[in-house]
């Protein structure tokens, strides 16, 4: 099955995206091990209306390993798209590792963004989650390469995306190879990952803790309750600390991706709070 979106790709500064429709800037942000096809069903019903904006950060899908592997980075890389296509009034949506990336960007220049919507992720203190630090020992200890092989099993790939989704077998063969090529398939790929997952400390993101605490900005939580890795807990945490935020929206059962396979769901969460 071809990216649908390929003929909407572009590049800003070497950072690959696709841009889609036309309306309010609404900007997507995927996290670790995915890319920015993981938005492909929510862009699909929003795009008749909104202008959807999904980036790919470094080391994923399109956008090869570039700059800082660490969150800073990835956000250096979300705020040269802004940047480069001057983008106003945006409507700033993250997942998993991307929603700890729009904390960042958000804090860096607030003035760009009308609001803010995050999903299922990443915190400070919680960055990386318990369950998700074995991964990053992996990662440190160079195992990750190990894992090449499964490029050549879709089969056996979505059996291990089963910790974020809750029927991965319903993917396309062709976004988890689009998922994990970029990241398993060449030795700077894997390097980068390496290097980012290594980066990540439960103290991180304290940095930006004030300026969120500050944040007016209209803000979204909407949270799959059955995720494995970021427990309701956390969202409520949000909640808490920003005081722009809405009540947290629960998406019953949930998992991390949540945002792709129930796409329906979050849109309606989304069109409400933009409402």
């Amino acid at each position: 099955m071809p990216d649908g979106f390929a003929a909407h790709r572009h590049t800003a500064g070497g950072v690959s995206y696709v841009d889609v429709g036309e309306g309010p800037v609404t900007l997507f942000v995927h996290g670790v091990f995915t890319n920015g096809r993981l938005w492909r069903n929510c862009i699909r019903m929003l795009s008749g209306h909104r202008r959807c904006i999904a980036v790919d950060l470094p080391g994923h899908g399109h956008t090869p390993p570039m700059g800082e592997p660490s969150v800073w980075g990835l956000a250096d890389a979300v705020g040269t798209v802004v940047r480069e296509l001057d983008l106003r009034d945006i409507h700033l949506v993250g997942n998993d590792t991307g929603g700890a990336v729009c904390q960042v960007v958000l804090t860096r220049d607030t003035n760009r963004f009308a609001s803010l919507a995050l999903t299922n992720c990443d915190t400070e203190g919680n960055f990386p989650p318990p369950r998700f630090v074995p991964a990053v020992w992996a990662a440190r200890i160079g195992l990750l390469r190990a894992a090449r092989p499964v490029l050549r099993a879709p089969f056996l790939a979505k059996a291990i995306l089963r910790v974020g989704y809750q029927q991965p077998w319903y993917l396309p063969d062709d976004v988890v190879v689009d998922y994990l090529g970029p990241i398993l398939g060449t030795a700077a790929g894997t390097r980068f990952m390496e290097k980012l997952l290594s980066s990540m400390n439960p103290e991180q993101l304290s940095a930006i803790r004030g300026r969120l605490a500050e944040c007016t900005l209209p803000t979204a939580i909407v949270w799959g309750t059955g995720d494995l890795f970021f427990a309701l807990r956390w969202a409520q945490w949000l909640q808490r600390l920003i005081p722009g935020a809405s009540p947290v929206v629960e998406v019953p059962g949930g998992r991390l991706f949540f945002v792709d396979e129930r796409a329906p769901e979050l849109v309606a969460a989304l069109e409400k709070h933009w409402r």
